[in-house]
């Protein structure tokens, strides 16, 4: 099945170092669907967009914390059993079929997907701000806000994969 959440295209990037995504058989509670398992970089979290934070490169750590989103959602659809398009996290959530999530997702999940969704126009575009560039409108604050909602979203998604198998 496939789902359209807006505009289309992948994540682009491969950004996110946490999840691994994959086109062979998963055994998803049963489902037998391609999709999404952790891979051998599974341990390695966000290293780069911690690593982009650490340099001062702020507007690129909240870039690719929700590029690391995307991917997670996009890796659960197709685990079970659906393709979606687009970039918008609150919009890939939204199309998830309704599932009885073992473990909980995380409190407040669709409040962290929204802080992420602002991220990507105005920290890719340099024609976002009136003056300046992105990486003067992006400080320390917002890459650790980036990186903590996004760490916790893709651990829980990993988590939730998992128990599923």
């Amino acid at each position: 099945m496939l789902v359209d959440v807006g505009v289309a295209g992948g994540a682009g990037h491969g950004l996110a170092e946490g999840l691994e995504f994959g086109h062979g058989a998963l055994d998803a509670g049963g489902l037998g669907v391609v999709g999404c398992a952790a891979g051998p970089q599974a341990g390695d979290g966000l290293k780069g967009e911690e690593q982009s934070m650490q340099a001062d490169r702020h507007e690129w750590a909240c870039f690719a914390a929700h590029q690391a989103v995307e991917k997670a959602l996009k890796g659960l659809n197709l685990a079970l059993g659906q393709q979606a398009w687009g970039h918008t996290l609150t919009r890939l959530w939204a199309v998830l079929p309704p599932q009885d999530w073992q473990p909980a997702p995380p409190e407040g999940l669709e409040n962290r997907l929204r802080l992420l969704d602002g991220f990507p126009i105005p920290t890719r575009y340099p024609d976002s701000y009136p003056e300046g560039t992105s990486g003067e409108h992006f400080g320390r604050l917002q890459s650790e806000q980036a990186l903590l909602h996004a760490r916790a979203i893709t651990q829980w998604i990993r988590t939730a994969l998992a128990s599923r198998r």
